[in-house]
């Protein structure tokens, strides 16, 4: 076989083309030195110029070794030299967004199979619908040992996938990585940067100016955890009246001028800050997303079984329906009020290790359940919710606060006010509620909905005081 191509190769002409190519441009020089050198000049533009070393072949006295150099002797012409040029790589997308992707077409494709197996079914006469039936009960123990044996490949797969928090120690089911969030938080900062472009407030507003202190400050108190000193945090704040904040997990800080008004001082927006960038810290957009796919894939099998089951299209997106908002308030949500809870407990220790009054915490989501009653927001009960209610959170953060207090005290913090900011919220809540009862129905007052301002304490002064103070 190898002379057969060997003799191909040859009669095609290439062997001698290049045997040829080589003797013009080629030049050996014989050396009766150790050392020896030979100059190779390329004409030909489809080679390149390079540097070969050889071992010094000994014969009848004479030395001779070959060399590849780019610097000619004496005499030799001179050609230019070439180089390749390569185009750009090609970036692969983040693994978590192909999911994103792929997601709806895995969908589709398991309707389409459960609703073509219906239709198989239905259309097989009377006489095969027996034998496959019998077909299956002769087989029942088979395909039991393969469903056993591809439960337990999915298992270990899941097994082989768990991971440790790296603040809190819980074991977690982690399919995608921090790196891939890493790329994908890039990709999703710039689409939030063009979106919120006109809404951004300059580095020299006061608003802007404080929340990056708070930020730094925060990230130089607790640069004792790797996940905070391996990121560049920066911080950008939107002019909206929605009460909300996030943080991306490559540190971009996207804060909005509306959670700025409910807040009523600086160790409250430490808290919230904290909390955020926990998210960030602890991964838990790659761990709800983890749990989301491993979910989802399964829950496509019930898909597929929900359209070969059900007898009519109408009654498979019923089921399908059903079956999607099941998976919601039994996974999904509940996760997501797991993780905020866990947030709220590594944020408040953040927030205790950058000298802030953890005190205020739970009043914070005090002045946002009053907040939320006064503006009329509508309530749901908190299995519906992604997020824990605010009296909840406010009760576990109370419950939380004397062992943030001592964590604060080992930091060498300065001393705390003997006024407990928890006991001057509650005074308030019964100074207005007694208020209230005595107020004359026809009385000019405001309606409930302009209390918030007196209710938190003038939000937007105390909040730009310097955090040092």
């Amino acid at each position: 076989m190898m002379a057969l191509i060997c003799g191909s190769f040859a009669r095609s002409g290439r062997v001698a083309l290049l045997s040829s190519h080589l003797r013009r441009n080629l030049h050996v020089y014989k050396h009766r030195e150790k050392s020896c050198s030979l100059h190779c000049h390329i004409t030909n533009k489809n080679y390149l110029t390079a540097t070969l070393t050889a071992r010094p072949i000994s014969s009848a006295g004479q030395r001779m070794c070959l060399q590849m150099c780019s610097r000619p002797l004496a005499g030799a012409p001179v050609v230019s030299q070439q180089h390749f040029h390569t185009s750009a790589p090609l970036k692969v997308l983040p693994m978590p967004l192909i999911w994103l992707i792929l997601k709806p077409v895995q969908k589709l494709g398991a309707i389409i199979l459960g609703r073509s197996i219906r239709k198989w079914w239905v259309s097989l006469p009377d006489n095969r619908r027996q034998l496959v039936r019998e077909w299956t009960w002769q087989r029942r123990w088979h395909l039991a040992s393969g469903a056993g044996v591809a439960m337990v490949i999915v298992a270990l797969l899941l097994l082989t996938h768990l991971d440790e928090s790296p603040l809190t120690g819980r074991t977690r089911l982690l399919v995608f990585s921090r790196e891939n969030y890493m790329e994908l938080a890039a990709v999703t900062s710039d689409a939030y940067m063009e979106e919120f472009a006109e809404l951004l407030l300059p580095v020299t507003d006061p608003r802007h100016q404080v929340v990056e202190r708070v930020v730094q400050h925060l990230a130089q108190r607790n640069k004792d955890i790797p996940e905070v000193a391996e990121v560049t945090w920066s911080v950008h704040v939107v002019q909206s009246p929605t009460t909300n904040a996030f943080v991306l997990p490559n540190g971009k800080v996207f804060m909005f001028t509306g959670m700025l008004d409910a807040m009523a001082d600086v160790h409250q927006l430490t808290f919230v800050l904290g909390h955020e960038m926990a998210h960030a810290l602890l991964g838990h957009s790659a761990e709800q997303a983890s749990l989301s796919h491993v979910v989802d894939l399964v829950s496509l099998v019930l898909l597929a079984a929900i359209w070969a089951v059900c007898p009519k299209d109408s009654l498979a997106l019923v089921g399908q329906w059903a079956q999607d908002k099941l998976k919601e308030l039994m996974f999904s949500r509940p996760y997501s009020r797991k993780l905020e809870t866990e947030a709220d407990q590594v944020g408040l220790q953040l927030a205790a290790k950058a000298c802030a009054d953890v005190r205020a915490g739970p009043v914070f989501w005090q002045q946002m359940e009053i907040r939320d009653q006064l503006t009329g927001e509508p309530h749901f009960p908190e299995w519906l919710s992604t997020h824990p209610s605010h009296r909840n959170r406010f009760t576990q953060l109370d419950r939380l606060v004397p062992q943030a207090l001592k964590l604060r005290e080992s930091c060498a913090c300065p001393a705390l006010s003997a006024t407990d900011p928890r006991d001057v919220f509650s005074k308030s809540v019964k100074v207005l509620l007694e208020n209230a009862k005595h107020r004359p129905t026809n009385s000019s007052t405001p309606p409930p909905s302009a209390l918030p301002a007196a209710l938190l304490a003038q939000p937007a002064s105390p909040l730009f005081a310097k955090v040092d103070e």
